[in-house]
């Protein structure tokens, strides 16, 4: 299925409300492990800002602060110094049901897969569909699910549980389940780094796709430089700042 066919069976019904004018604004955030003598400063004023329709790359070194920096962003750490406007809503100081909702609405596509041992591949992608409001019908997850499979090379997949997967065949699952509900930002930490030439460029271009589409935008952390000339832009950190941005 091309990818104009596999958005068509990904449609949803659009959000309520106005997009806001920057999808993520950080502005002197600071963030450090430890405390007192012990503290180790991992982000130093960094600000940052990702706006629809931007496809970002974060690059830099290991230990550079960017993946402190995103889950972050992901409202999956506490905010300690600074600000972070996300999809518009300010995360420092917001509640754990607060933090849950702006969740909801990001892709989040981990380094490792986290895919649950018991859950075939459409069960894990049934189960991402639970979040919506309202929630599809179940022959409209049985298409959304084999559409987006299909996309990525995993249409004779969709009763194999994890152990019966290769890991690349595991990551192009966890990226599917980031995918499926057509999420305003998504969130990528080395998405490409287990996937062959051909199956990273199906993932960027549904990445891609989405953003055009709907004015979704992505940041994703990586060192695979073959997807820097997809980018919108490439930002690179060292010792917890932005220092360039291309």
């Amino acid at each position: 299925m091309s990818v104009a066919g596999t958005s068509t069976a990904l449609a949803v019904a659009t959000r309520g409300g106005a997009q806001p004018a920057a999808m993520v604004v950080a502005q002197g955030v600071e963030y450090a492990f430890g405390t007192g003598a012990n503290s180790k400063p991992i982000l130093k004023s960094v600000d940052f800002t990702l706006r629809p329709g931007e496809f970002v790359i974060l690059t830099g070194p290991s230990g550079a602060g960017k993946t402190t920096l995103m889950t972050l962003i992901g409202a999956l750490r506490t905010m300690q110094k600074g600000s972070i406007k996300v999809l518009g809503t300010e995360l420092a100081g917001l509640s754990s049901a607060g933090q849950r909702d702006v969740r909801r609405r990001i892709g989040f596509i981990f380094q490792d897969h986290n895919l649950f041992d018991a859950l075939t591949a459409f069960q894990t992608l049934r189960l991402a569909m639970e979040l919506l409001s309202p929630r599809p019908s179940y022959e409209e997850a049985v298409a959304r699910a084999h559409a987006i499979m299909a996309a990525l090379g995993m249409s004779e997949q969709p009763n194999s549980r994890p152990g019966q997967l290769s890991g690349g065949q595991k990551q192009r699952v966890a990226i599917a389940r980031a995918l499926i509900n057509n999420p305003a930002l998504i969130l990528a930490d080395e998405p490409t780094a287990s996937l062959d030439q051909g199956s990273a460029g199906a993932v960027i271009e549904i990445v891609r796709e989405r953003i055009t589409r709907s004015r979704a935008a992505a940041l994703m952390v990586t060192h695979d430089t073959r997807l820097f000339t997809v980018a919108d832009r490439v930002v690179r950190m060292e010792d917890g700042r932005v220092v360039e941005e291309t």
